[in-house]
C-alpha cells in the first residue's frame, strides 16, 4: 500500500479507476503516461528542466500577488470538501480580491491593451 498520501493524492489527480489499478497491479508507466493521465503538466528533458520551470514561475510571478495567493489558498482548501462549501471558499476569496488595487490595475491594463504593474496590494 502507498504511504504518504498516495492513496488519496492519486485518485485526485488522475481519477479512482485508474488509481486502483496502478496501485493494486504495481503495474510500471512512463512519464508520457503519466503526462497523459494528467498527474504531471509536462515532460521535458534534464536539460532543459530548469529553464522550463523558471519560465512557469515567472509567468506565475508577474500575476497579481493577492489574486494567485487567493486561487492557491481556494483551490487547495477547496479540493478538501464538498463542491458547495468549495464554491462558498472561492466566493470568499474573490471577495477578497475585489477591494485590492491590483484588481483595478489589471482592468485598466486590460482596457488600455498594455502590461499589469501589480503591487501586491
Amino acid at each position: 500500500i502507498p504511504g504518504v498520501g498516495g492513496t488519496q493524492n492519486l485518485p485526485r489527480a488522475i481519477g479512482e479507476r485508474r488509481a486502483k489499478e496502478l496501485i493494486f497491479s504495481g503495474i510500471p508507466f512512463t512519464s508520457q503516461d503519466a503526462m497523459a493521465w494528467g498527474m504531471v503538466n509536462c515532460v521535458t528533458s534534464r536539460e532543459s528542466l530548469m529553464s522550463s520551470v523558471l519560465q512557469v514561475a515567472t509567468r506565475i510571478a508577474l500575476n497579481a500577488p493577492i489574486a494567485v495567493k487567493q486561487a492557491k489558498l481556494s483551490i487547495h482548501c477547496g479540493m478538501q470538501v464538498d463542491l458547495k462549501t468549495g464554491l462558498a471558499i472561492e466566493v470568499a476569496a474573490y471577495d477578497r480580491v475585489l477591494s485590492s488595487k491590483d484588481r483595478v490595475e489589471g482592468i485598466s491594463a486590460f482596457n488600455e491593451k498594455r502590461q499589469p504593474q501589480f503591487k501586491g496590494t
